[in-house]
């Protein structure tokens, strides 16, 4: 087991404004606990509700709170690449902010981290709709027969890895749905192991999912052929 001191714990959220501050008061409350350094980075994807004015009030009381603003919504991806470029520690920490994850999970993760190794969650249960379940479903056969990429729960937003394989691997270029893929294809070709652990997943309280609308999936398929070229034109 390594020992991890500084954590960088990246909050994408997109009209979220139901459930931000308790993700970040309950993230506070582990993270206090656990690590020397923390850091949690929420970006504000173009929200059209008062998501970043919460942050921006509960990071003027407490300087570990940073908000990224994007004034627009560029789409989940986009989200995510601005968070980690933010991240300034260690080891990168993914969960979506809508309520769904329990950072307290994270105990389960932390024993297999390594330098070389990024641990990533599958939902054991998930609490979405049969349609939602169906269409991840689908993607993810999608994304192994074209890409092989076999994890159970491609993206499952509690993921943890080290800063210094994400700055190995950058950029990612995927704005949108197909993020999660790339990230993931791109570590494995750089020789990160690749360990999967389950997780919890609780059901939205609040707000709702964007996911499946057809601006994304078309986004998703166009993503994936120009990844499919990029791996193409790197030959490795």
């Amino acid at each position: 087991m390594k020992t991890i001191s500084s954590l960088s714990v990246i909050l994408p959220a997109y009209n979220e404004e139901g459930n931000i501050e308790k993700t970040v008061t309950e993230s506070i409350s582990y993270l206090q606990h656990k690590f020397i350094k923390y850091e949690i980075i929420v970006v504000n994807d173009g929200s059209s509700d008062r998501t970043g004015d919460i942050v921006r009030g509960l990071s003027s009381s407490n300087p570990r709170i940073i908000l990224v603003n994007h004034p627009e919504n560029q789409g989940y991806g986009s989200a995510l690449r601005s968070g980690f470029d933010r991240a300034s520690f260690d080891y990168i920490f993914l969960m979506d902010s809508d309520g769904q994850f329990d950072i307290r999970e994270l105990d389960h993760f932390l024993p297999s981290l390594e330098d070389s190794v990024a641990v990533i969650g599958y939902r054991e249960k998930r609490a979405d709709s049969f349609v939602r379940t169906l269409n991840a479903w689908l993607y993810h056969a999608y994304i192994r027969i074209i890409f092989g990429l076999s994890a159970k729960d491609i993206d499952c937003a509690f993921k943890i890895f080290p800063r210094a394989a994400y700055e190995k691997i950058r950029p990612i270029k995927s704005g949108g749905a197909l993020f999660s893929a790339e990230l993931l294809i791109k570590l494995i070709r750089n020789d990160i192991r690749i360990k999967e652990i389950p997780v919890s997943h609780y059901p939205r309280l609040f707000g709702k999912q964007t996911g499946a609308n057809l601006g994304v999936i078309l986004r998703m398929f166009r993503e994936c052929w120009n990844l499919r070229n990029d791996i193409r034109d790197d030959g490795k």
